[in-house]
């Protein structure tokens, strides 16, 4: 089942635990590929250094001050991009990073990093604002229930220019 806006309107960092596990699905062509989404970091507010919003509401960040539930889609190093969920509510910016995620028959090396991952499932910048609440090109289902004991949480990645910010274990991850 297409999880619902309100399951984004939560708490990030609930979010971001609540989404291991559950099921990315991806529609290209008439072909749906489903990615269990198995690593995320959370990313809440302006006085989070490694958000995107630290700087302020900015063109590039606009979406993340939107509706819980919508993708935001950006690229870096200039040749990855990174999908992100939308979380909480309007004119708070807050979201998801999506950072790994399972396929059925494809090497999990090819999906375990948010620029991998976003290759494999061709998203892109097209897909920036998209409502993930509706059965079209992309959307999140329901998973497979998995126990507190097996989340996990660690250091975010690559934010090493977030000053104390870099220490938040915000990292969640499914350890099996």
């Amino acid at each position: 089942m297409v999880l619902k806006r309100n399951f984004y309107q939560k708490n990030t960092l609930d979010v971001a635990k609540n989404l291991l596990s559950c099921f990315l699905v991806r529609k290209i062509n008439n072909k749906i590929i489903r990615a269990r989404i198995t690593e995320t970091e959370a990313y809440i507010g302006e006085d989070d250094l490694a958000c995107h919003a630290s700087k302020g509401r900015t063109k590039r960040t606009e979406i993340m001050y939107g509706q819980a539930g919508h993708a935001y889609v950006y690229m870096i190093y200039g040749m990855y991009h990174c999908l992100n969920i939308v979380t909480e509510k309007k004119d708070f910016p807050a979201a998801v990073l999506i950072r790994a995620v399972k396929i059925e028959n494809v090497d999990y090396k090819k999906t375990n990093g948010p620029g991998k991952l976003c290759k494999v499932l061709k998203i892109d910048k097209k897909l920036n604002g998209w409502d993930l609440t509706k059965k079209e090109k992309i959307w999140i289902e329901n998973g497979i229930k998995i126990s507190k004991k097996n989340i996990k949480s660690a250091k975010r990645i690559g934010i090493d220019y977030a000053k104390h910010c870099r220490h938040y274990l915000w990292r969640f991850y499914i350890s099996l």
